[in-house]
């Protein structure tokens, strides 16, 4: 399946527990998003000085940037608990009550995928947010009452891939809302060095690094996947040594190449250059030609070739650009202009 390759910024079930012994759990620890940081350590220091809890809290962005990661280092740093869960797991308002009902004072609630919560349950949540009460419903039409439950004064952290769709009532309850950006080579370098301690690893140079770093798409979480697969490689084939050789035949062996394409990305770039002359293409016809689903390469493939210029997305379709061409060694012969028929490549 695509969505279980390598380099999905998903998180992948077999992953999970090595994920929790890499991530940190003191602010000083997380590395990268230095806005957020300083944001939230000022945070931190007034709500601790005034014995109140956080503000609640929206993050959103691309997933596998550390928002699941920094609402449990938030938690820690609070001297509370967190419980988490996630917007589809919450179909009912009673579901939100009982998670309500388990925080204590200064807790955290931690909601993945809010923008997926019901319309049902965002009318619970709305007096929760700002009153910590909750208004229960019982019985329905004129034998109908309200009861308030009251729930001690919690934090909401609320994580989301598509800011666009939240609604704007609960957009607008957050005190403090950031967005999430992709790490530069420098952070994920540092990442993957604490990485590598923590792994056992020896003798891992710098250059071994940045290698792995530059394959890593911007994301911490691939970036740490792609460290315990040099990890497993340099175990048989190296002796547990880890250098540039080894890095560059383990990424080598799971496809990955210098600009962090893997089979599926360099697939995709190919029907369009060979299959459709360089586009402009339908993301459909694309999909139906290399039997994936259409949504798997929107969400999955296409973010990243967007992001480093290899894909351009217009009105008529998708196109190779003149980076895109060089990567895979094809002609380029310029976009069309405005309005004109006809592909990127001659006839």
């Amino acid at each position: 399946m695509a969505t279980d390759r390598l380099l999905t910024n998903q998180p992948l079930p077999q992953d999970e527990q090595i994920n929790w012994a890499l991530r940190p759990t003191e602010i000083g620890e997380y590395i990268g998003q230095r806005d957020l940081i300083e944001r939230v350590r000022i945070a931190i220091a007034a709500a601790k000085g005034r014995g109140d809890p956080l503000e609640h809290m929206l993050l959103h962005g691309p997933p596998g940037l550390g928002k699941t990661t920094l609402a449990h280092v938030l938690a820690n740093e609070m001297g509370g608990k967190i419980v988490a869960t996630s917007g589809p797991a919450l179909t009912r308002g009673t579901d939100l009550v009982s998670a309500l009902t388990r925080l204590g004072h200064g807790d955290i609630l931690f909601i993945d995928e809010v923008h997926r919560l019901p319309i049902a349950v965002e009318e619970f949540i709305y007096p929760a947010m700002e009153d910590f009460r909750i208004d229960v419903t019982l019985d329905s039409g004129m034998a109908a009452r309200t009861v308030q439950v009251r729930c001690k004064p919690f934090t909401l952290l609320g994580a989301t891939t598509r800011a666009g769709l939240l609604s704007s009532p609960l957009r607008s309850r957050f005190g403090l809302v950031h967005h999430l950006q992709y790490y530069d080579l420098e952070d994920l370098v540092r990442i993957l060095s604490r990485s590598a301690g923590l792994l056992g690893l020896r003798q891992t140079d710098p250059e071994s690094l940045d290698a792995i770093a530059r394959r890593s798409r911007g994301t911490p979480r691939i970036a740490n996947r792609l460290l315990r697969r040099v990890r497993d490689y340099a175990a048989v084939k190296a002796d547990g040594r880890v250098t540039m050789q080894t890095v560059l035949a383990a990424l080598k062996l799971e496809g990955v190449d210098d600009a962090g394409l893997d089979e599926l990305d360099r697939r995709y770039m190919r029907t369009i250059a060979t299959t459709y002359r360089g586009g402009p293409v339908g993301l459909e016809a694309v999909a139906a030609t290399l039997s994936e689903d259409a949504g798997t390469l929107e969400d999955v493939v296409e973010p990243f070739l967007l992001q480093v210029g290899f894909v351009a997305r217009t009105r008529r379709g998708r196109a190779l650009t003149q980076a895109g061409c060089d990567h895979l060694g094809v002609d380029y012969t310029g976009a069309d202009k405005p309005g004109e028929s006809g592909g990127l490549f001659q006839a």
